[in-house]
């Protein structure tokens, strides 16, 4: 990505988020911030976002960002329920988590490059959501900072189990990159807990949700922010192998959870997209 600007990708899943709270019946994903935050600057586009009946992998891509918040925060309330007092999100983005926080003995690390950060922050002041004192805001230029100072800076307990959130990263990476944050995760200690999301690889995909894919990675291209990382599950189980044990779920999993019995069409399609936690 352009190392002076916001990530736009990131602003696409958070119009997505909000217009799940506007134009789905009944909701799955509860965000009272996820309109406000986005305010009077991009209340145009959120306009815009409403899917169309006829375009289901649209349909499809809203009901996987809305999933996985909630399967993220499920998780999470796992982990604390546990006894985790910290909960980073690592590429935050415009995630609401942190301002409508319902574990007050938990510490939020909110991790996103600089730009990303900075453009989150106007956003919070312009739409008068205020920050809690429980919330640390951790920027990262992560080719020239590393991920394990800039968090113990911001005042990360090491030695204490963690929850980590990093929705909406993987496919961005590159292969170092991606063991790199493993290696870090894995390193945690017992107790410690992350969800991620990932793709799966273009071959694996059949011919109309090979289309789809393609139509996607040429949008986020042009925003600068390519795809480069996808898995098989058995390949990520293998990247994982350090932790004690795995949750990988696909669209009928998600759908059976969080879609099952609706009279509308929301629900992830296809292959691709996938969930998955795992506990050390």
């Amino acid at each position: 990505m352009d190392e002076a600007l916001p990530s736009r990708t990131a602003l696409r899943v958070a119009l997505r988020r909000a217009a799940h709270q506007i134009y789905d019946s009944p909701v799955v994903f509860s965000d009272p911030i996820a309109v406000q935050i986005l305010g009077k600057r991009y209340a145009e586009e959120l306009s815009l976002t409403r899917f169309r009946l006829e375009k289901p992998f649209s349909v499809g891509l809203r009901a996987f960002l809305v999933s996985r918040s909630l399967y993220a925060e499920a998780n999470l309330a796992r982990a604390v329920a546990a006894g985790v007092t910290q909960y980073v999100l690592l590429g935050a983005g415009l995630d609401t988590f942190a301002y409508r926080n319902p574990h007050p003995q938990l510490r939020v690390f909110e991790v996103d490059h600089p730009a990303t950060q900075a453009w989150k922050r106007e956003l919070l002041q312009e739409n008068s959501i205020s920050i809690p004192g429980n919330v640390h805001h951790v920027p990262v230029n992560f080719e020239r900072q590393s991920l394990d100072t800039e968090l113990e800076r911001a005042g990360f307990e090491m030695q204490a189990p963690a929850f980590f959130a990093w929705l909406g990263v993987v496919p961005y990476l590159t292969l170092d990159a991606f063991r790199s944050t493993v290696k870090f995760l894995a390193a945690r200690p017992e107790g410690s807990g992350v969800v991620l999301d990932y793709g799966q690889p273009r071959e694996m995909l059949p011919p109309l949700e090979q289309l789809a894919r393609d139509s996607l990675a040429a949008r986020v291209q042009l925003a600068n922010e390519p795809f480069q990382l996808f898995f098989t599950p058995e390949h990520i189980r293998e990247e994982l192998s350090e932790f004690r044990s795995v949750e990988d779920i696909g669209s009928d999993q998600i759908n059976a959870l969080y879609f099952a019995g609706r009279s509308d069409q929301l629900g992830v399609r296809g292959a691709s997209g996938r969930m998955l936690c795992a506990w050390r």
